[in-house]
């Protein structure tokens, strides 16, 4: 506690106590939605954001048309705007855009570790060491959409600017994103999705106001629509040491199924998934799918 203000450590945190008590009863399968209060952060601003694309690599910026359907084969066109352009003038410009990897500059590392840092003992209780922290900001116009699609990292999805809403499926449900697709996904392939309309019964929706966030497991189905407004949102991601042996599983999987067999898929966590995770870093060891 500060012995001036009478602030204590927990008043200055992203993260209350109550939301750090409801993420550690969740973590890491259960969604849930969750409060934080970095709504105003001057890092998070639109002027800032466009000077924070200004210096990312090319690489690390996509950006797009807004008016997106729930389902997308391949990638969405451009639109002829420049990133700067697209984020300034978001609420007018019918774009959709991403900021990856935000820790490449250093004010932005130190804020998403910060932020994690306030979730790291509860993170590394359960599924091991936290690695690849990663932040990425979202900026969309009105009633954007990002298609259907999953994410190899557990992920918490702050909105901090308007009002979005989350649509998640069950994570590791054949039926929302079938084996194979797991399986090529992690052998390089596209991480969106192909979308049925039938697919919406399974749905359940996590409607976000500034302050608020949401859980994502890992591999989780996922899309979003934002609301009425332009919107900011900054989602907060790491790996973990069951997660990348969730993903070699279903590596040693697809390794499997080439050889004409009908793997079973790997488990959920608390499963450790260790056995197949060891045999497919034994065969790519020895380079045996050279």
């Amino acid at each position: 506690m500060d012995a001036v203000t009478g602030i204590t450590d927990s008043d200055r945190a992203v993260f209350g106590a109550d939301t750090r008590a409801q993420f550690a009863v969740a973590y890491p399968e259960t969604p849930v939605k969750l409060h934080h209060n970095l709504e105003h952060h001057p890092l998070l601003t639109l002027e800032a954001l466009a000077g924070l694309a200004g210096k990312l690599p090319n690489d690390q910026i996509e950006y797009n048309r807004g008016d997106l359907p729930i389902g997308l084969d391949g990638k969405p066109t451009p639109t002829g705007l420049s990133i700067e352009e697209t984020i300034l003038h978001v609420a007018t410009s019918n774009s959709w855009a991403v900021l990856k990897n935000i820790q490449q500059v250093p004010e932005y590392e130190t804020l998403l570790l910060s932020l994690l840092g306030e979730l790291k003992p509860v993170i590394e209780e359960k599924t091991g060491a936290m690695l690849r922290p990663q932040g990425f900001i979202f900026i969309s116009s009105p009633n954007a959409v990002t298609p259907y699609h999953f994410d190899p990292e557990h992920n918490i999805l702050l909105q901090l600017t308007g009002s979005k809403t989350m649509v998640q499926f069950p994570a590791g449900d054949n039926r929302f994103a079938p084996d194979t697709t797991h399986e090529t996904y992690h052998s390089g392939g596209p991480r969106e999705l192909t979308w049925a309309d039938e697919l919406a019964a399974g749905a359940t929706e996590f409607p976000l106001a500034p302050g608020e966030a949401v859980m994502v497991p890992v591999m989780a189905p996922h899309y979003v629509k934002v609301g009425p407004d332009s919107s900011i949102s900054l989602s907060i991601t790491w790996r973990s040491d069951w997660s990348f042996a969730e993903a070699d599983a279903r590596c040693w999987n697809g390794v499997l199924r080439k050889a004409g067999l009908n793997p079973r898929a790997p488990g959920r966590w608390p499963h450790s998934n260790k056995a197949k995770a060891t045999a497919f870093r034994i065969w790519r060891r020895l380079g045996l799918g050279s």
